[in-house]
């Protein structure tokens, strides 16, 4: 699969359920636009947003690597603007819980591991 996280790509509606619009990217890919990613503010009914055969262009938010389910939005770009995130004509990148660069990984949390547990406890014995 040569989609990554972030990344804009243009699809067609091909189905719509209560729960989301199916998105067909390529030949061999579709993905999922969730109810919650179709627009700001609530939707009621996708079948008012949305029509089958209709061309979107939508960002990639995630991929699972074990069965190639991939998890779309319609609204992403629009909240990152708005929080001032995200400039216009810019991508989203990757975004890792720790920083790649150092592998600090879980160490720091690790190292702190003892110290809060005994504080746990001496609250919990209160």
């Amino acid at each position: 699969m040569d989609y990554h996280i972030g990344q804009k790509i243009s699809g067609y509606i091909t189905g719509i359920k209560p729960y989301g619009a199916f998105v067909v990217l390529d030949d061999h890919v579709q993905g999922l636009i969730h109810i919650s990613e179709c627009k700001s503010g609530v939707v009621r009914e996708l079948k008012n947003e949305l029509k089958i055969g209709q061309e979107v262009v939508v960002t990639v938010l995630d991929i699972e690597q074990y069965n190639n389910k991939i998890s779309l939005s319609l609204r992403q770009d629009d909240i990152m603007l708005k929080q001032g995130l995200l400039k216009k004509n810019t991508s989203l990148r990757k975004h890792f819980w720790t920083n790649n660069f150092l592998n600090y990984g879980f160490d720091p949390i690790a190292s702190h591991r003892d110290e809060w547990v005994t504080e746990a406890l001496k609250r919990i014995s209160k």
